[in-house]
């Protein structure tokens, strides 16, 4: 998506380690205009797949998720990354390593709102080692519920996520996929 492209190029800043920021329109501050196109994209790719949830997981997919989800008229479902007092009875759940955190989290998603019944597209801001992804593949498939694919805002492809996870079978549909990035020589895309 030539879009988001342009505004990796004009506003992201490569920091060392493979880190890309992109805090000032995707994943801190939020450019909701640059988010209903990135939404209109998703809705185009995954058309006639009758989409009635979208998953994502806390915090940086929300948005995005919440936008593209106007698209597909459908509710978001968020994993949370720990336990709360509102959720109460059974819950999926899956561990998930953070690279831009360098932890691991045991996410959870309340069974009342992801079951069998359920088309599902995961929503997310980026793919790099797809430990996320594959997280909440496990939760769908946990549920039984039908994974229709993951919609991802910026793939890392020179990382081995993308590979892993569409060698699982699960459609991918990035709209920027990042070839190769270096603070020297800067950001290259994927025709």
């Amino acid at each position: 998506m030539k879009l988001l492209e342009d505004y990796i190029r004009k506003y992201g800043v490569i920091r060392e380690g493979g880190v890309l920021k992109v805090d000032s329109f995707l994943n801190h501050q939020m450019d909701i205009k640059l988010f209903r196109e990135m939404g209109r994209e998703w809705k185009r790719l995954f058309d006639g797949e009758d989409i009635n949830k979208i998953l994502t997981i806390e915090a940086s997919g929300i948005g995005m998720a919440c936008i593209a989800a106007e698209e597909f008229g459908c509710p978001v479902v968020f994993a949370k990354k720990s336990r709360t007092k509102n959720i109460a009875g059974d819950v999926w759940t899956a561990k998930v390593e953070s690279f831009t955190h360098g932890r691991t989290y045991d996410v959870i998603v309340s069974k009342d709102f992801l079951t069998e019944k359920d088309r599902v597209l995961i929503i997310d801001d980026f793919l790099a080692m797809g430990s996320a992804l594959n997280g909440l593949i496990r939760i769908i498939k946990d549920s039984g519920a039908y994974l229709a694919g993951a919609g991802i805002a910026i793939e890392k492809a020179f990382q081995p996520g993308g590979k892993l996870i569409r060698d699982m079978g699960v459609r991918v549909e990035s709209l920027a996929r990042i070839a190769d990035m270096s603070v020297e020589n800067g950001i290259t895309f994927m025709d």
